[in-house]
């Protein structure tokens, strides 16, 4: 049954990435759709961030995982490298779990 189910969901998705072949280019050349592919993918991740960070199963937490999510904000909004933002998360979340 669930092999079905996986086998169904990639037919579904090929499927759905071939008929986006054959979309006009006049379709795809239009602003609105232009901004709306831009800013799709950060929409999408910011989402997939905010339910890893604060989803635990069926409910709502808040625990080191936010203060680790609040500590790579500051890093970014002070422009550090991505490798020094990942230390600065994990060494947050590492400190408030041992605490």
């Amino acid at each position: 049954m669930i092999w079905a189910a996986v086998l169904a969901t990639a037919a579904g998705c090929y499927l759905l990435k071939v008929t986006g072949w054959f979309v006009p280019a006049s379709v795809l050349e239009r602003p609105r759709v232009r901004a709306a592919a831009a800013l799709l993918p950060v929409a999408l991740l910011s989402a997939l961030v905010v339910v890893q960070v604060f989803g635990d199963g069926r409910s709502l937490v808040v625990d080191a995982r936010a203060a680790a999510l609040v500590a790579a904000a500051v890093c970014l909004w002070c422009r550090l490298p991505f490798v020094v933002m990942v230390l600065v998360a994990a060494a947050t979340a590492a400190l408030l779990r041992a605490l």
